[in-house]
C-alpha cells in the first residue's frame, strides 16, 4: 500500500515520518546525499583544500613601516591606490625573500593599523593631559598604553606603527 502523507497521522513520530517520507520518499540512507554539516570529526572531508591553502604569514613591524611609507596621497580610485601600494610594498629592498603580498592584504593590514593607532592616539592624548609635573615621555607613553588597555581590553602591540604615523597629518 503507498504511503499516503496527507493522512492523519497518529501520533507526532508518525507525523515526523510521514514528513521524512514526503522529502526523501523511500530512499536509503546510504543513497541520500551528504552534507558537510554532516561529517563526523574521523572523516577525511577537507584535508586537501586544507593542504593546499598558503600558510598565514604574520605581518612584522618592518612589513607595517613599508606599508605605512607606501600609503601616501589620495584623489584616486582604490582599485588604483591599493595596486600601486601593492606594488611598492612588495618592491621594498627591506623586504627582499619574502613572500609577496595581495592588494587586499595591503588594504586590510592598513585598515587595522589604522584603526589601531587612531585609538592609541587618543589614549596618548588622554595620558598626555593628565601628566604632571616630573613625568618624563616614557611616563606619558606608559601611561596611554594603560588607558588603552582600560578602553580596549587588549594591549597596544603597533607602538612601532604609532611612532612613524605620530606625527603625519590625518
Amino acid at each position: 500500500m503507498e504511503f499516503n502523507p496527507f493522512t492523519e497521522p497518529s501520533n507526532f513520530v508518525d507525523l515526523l515520518s510521514s514528513e521524512q517520507n514526503v522529502v526523501f520518499g523511500n530512499v536509503p540512507e546510504s543513497q541520500l546525499p551528504f552534507f558537510a554539516c554532516q561529517a563526523t570529526h574521523d572523516s577525511n572531508i577537507g584535508e586537501e583544500t586544507q593542504g593546499s591553502r598558503k600558510e598565514r604569514r604574520t605581518w612584522s613591524p618592518t612589513d607595517d613601516v613599508v606599508l605605512i611609507d607606501a600609503v601616501v596621497g589620495n584623489e584616486q580610485r582604490s582599485i588604483a591606490f591599493w595596486k600601486r601600494i601593492d606594488a611598492y610594498y612588495n618592491a621594498s629592498p627591506k623586504l627582499v625573500g619574502c613572500e609577496k603580498r595581495e592588494a587586499a592584504n595591503c588594504k586590510n593590514r592598513w585598515q587595522k593599523i589604522n584603526d589601531l593607532v587612531c585609538k592609541f592616539c587618543g589614549a596618548f592624548e588622554d595620558a598626555t593631559r593628565e601628566r604632571t609635573s616630573g613625568q618624563n615621555e616614557a611616563d606619558v607613553l606608559k601611561l596611554a598604553h594603560e588607558i588603552f588597555f582600560t578602553n580596549y581590553n587588549k594591549k597596544f602591540m603597533l607602538e612601532h606603527a604609532w611612532k612613524e604615523l605620530r606625527n603625519d597629518q590625518k
